[in-house]
């Protein structure tokens, strides 16, 4: 399958007070073109960071890329000059951010917000920029968009908000978009319309989406393969059918676990013991391994590898690949 975007061996790092923290280490996956792709995993597992090293906003000078490429119709976005990015991002690659709150401007009008990148990357003209940031406030299901335009963040509720951000997004029309937890803090009933817009969005534009999240629920509704990432590795991937119905590593296996299912009394939530390890102490073998209700000797011997490429769905577990789970 020819991608659109693949990461290849990406490794970012931190300076921290603790020591280098090793955010993501030799990650490696694709998204081709239309398609969808759930990164899941719980809280600093890499999945932003990730994202980030795509965008070209890692904090700096704190954090760095230091190893692999990250490729984008064939380009190296890190090799790239800054302003040849500036005109990739926003344009072409587009992010929807966790907190729109704390990602807009407040000083500036929610139709501000959307115009620059209609006047930057679109060239149109201030009026012609200001009916299209209507249209696109109208088409991601905001009333009265021709109000809402000429209103500030704080005047908007949180669901307004995260459709603002989407309508910015998809202002230029980009071929990949990233949807980091699009729907945290939102109740129920607005998680299910923002998971509506992204479905119908990706049905009517064929744009590629990259959606991080821990909503297995929600990768079930939208993805057409999963990326499960621990302690800043891929731990297992594949169409996401078979990775809801038969995980092959533990991680993935505790994560379906916890979930609540509608229907099934529980006397208590199920949970997976124990933390998730610094990234700046991570062990030199399976990170999972401590947590990990099958480990054996053979976890602590090293770091497995995913299984090989030609198969569709890949684990990285030594137990799993030998069959003893």
């Amino acid at each position: 399958m020819k991608h659109l975007v693949e990461f290849q061996d990406l490794s970012v790092q931190f300076r921290t007070e603790e020591g280098v923290a090793r955010a993501v280490s030799h990650v490696s996956f694709g998204i081709a073109e239309g398609e969808t792709v759930g990164v899941v995993g719980e809280s600093g597992c890499g999945k932003s960071v990730t994202a980030l090293s795509l965008m070209g906003l890692l904090a700096r000078p704190a954090g760095r890329v230091a190893g692999g490429r990250i490729l984008y119709r064939g380009q190296d976005l890190l090799t790239l000059k800054p302003e040849v990015l500036r005109a990739l991002r926003g344009n072409e690659i587009a992010m929807i951010f966790q907190e729109p709150m704390s990602s807009l401007n407040p000083v500036l009008t929610i139709g501000e917000q959307i115009v620059e990148p209609l006047i930057e990357h679109r060239k149109l003209s201030p009026k012609a920029a200001w009916a299209e940031a209507i249209a696109l406030l109208d088409r991601v299901g905001i009333a009265r968009p021709d109000r809402i335009v000429e209103g500030y963040p704080h005047q908007l509720s949180g669901g307004m908000l995260q459709r603002a951000m989407i309508a910015i997004a998809l202002s230029c029309g980009p071929r990949l978009l990233i949807a980091d937890e699009p729907t945290t803090a939102l109740d129920v009933t607005i998680q299910a319309q923002i998971l509506d817009l992204l479905g119908r969005l990706k049905r009517d534009q064929g744009t590629a989406l990259m959606l991080i999240t821990h909503d297995l629920g929600m990768v079930a509704e939208l993805a057409d393969r999963v990326v499960v990432m621990y302690a800043g590795r891929v731990v297992e991937t594949g169409p996401v059918r078979d990775i809801l119905r038969q995980p092959k590593h533990p991680y993935t296996r505790g994560l379906l676990a916890s979930r609540p299912v509608p229907g099934r009394r529980l006397k208590r939530l199920v949970s997976i013991p124990g933390q998730v390890p610094s990234p700046a102490r991570l062990p030199d073998h399976c990170a999972f391994a401590e947590r990990c209700f099958a480990a054996a000797e053979v976890c602590r011997t090293g770091i497995p590898a995913l299984e090989p490429a030609a198969a569709p769905h890949r684990a990285a577990c030594f137990l799993a690949q030998s069959g003893a789970i």
